[in-house]
């Protein structure tokens, strides 16, 4: 069984400028995406969305923090 932290820790571990492996679930159709070795690029507070960057491509996804399942495996929980 993995271990589960609570998303504020999540959150730390995401704004501490560190490479990290994140999965959530699409808002769009409830799949599950994995994204490995990223980097948080940006938090906005209000609408609880967060500008995540793609270390080995390059690509600017953003995600909802709400959303996410687990990061370094470890499962968030709200």
């Amino acid at each position: 069984m993995r271990q589960a932290i609570h998303l504020s820790q999540a959150r730390k571990i995401m704004d501490s400028g560190e490479r990290f492996n994140v999965s959530y679930v699409r808002a769009k159709d409830g799949s599950i995406m994995d994204a490995l070795d990223v980097v948080s690029l940006r938090y906005d507070r209000y609408a609880g969305t967060r500008t995540i960057k793609f270390m080995r491509s390059g690509q600017l996804r953003t995600i909802r923090d709400c959303l996410i399942i687990g990061i370094n495996d470890f499962d968030v929980y709200l």
